[in-house]
């Protein structure tokens, strides 16, 4: 299995609600699918560098996950059929992002509990 990370852009026009929604809509197609989530980070709405669709903001979401590559077309699928997500993007982490991804995930933990 090899360690993913995806960043996807969900219209401003949401709810808090609809905006957790489909941030679970998501996370049950990379589980349904066998893969296994290690981090997931809500970004908030923040402004984006230039407009997409007439938008300048956008809610930003992130998640980590460990799949067979398979899964990542599904997951794309799922983002392209959704007419909430402006904008996605997959990448695969070789071994020294993943480090950092640890790094980073065990900095922000330390960061909650205090």
């Amino acid at each position: 299995m090899n360690q993913y990370e995806t960043v996807f852009i969900l219209t401003p026009v949401l709810s808090d609600e609809q905006m957790k929604e489909t941030v679970a809509k998501f996370k049950k197609v990379l589980t349904d699918n066998g893969a296994e989530i290690l981090n997931e980070e809500a970004w908030g709405l923040k402004k984006m560098a230039y407009a997409i669709q007439k938008k300048s903001t956008g809610f930003y979401c992130l998640m980590e996950f460990k799949a067979e590559p398979s899964v990542i077309k599904t997951l794309d699928v799922a983002y392209r059929r959704d007419e909430k997500v402006i904008r996605y993007m997959t990448v695969k982490l070789d071994k020294y992002a993943a480090q950092y991804a640890e790094k980073r995930r065990n900095k922000l933990g330390k960061k909650e509990e205090a």
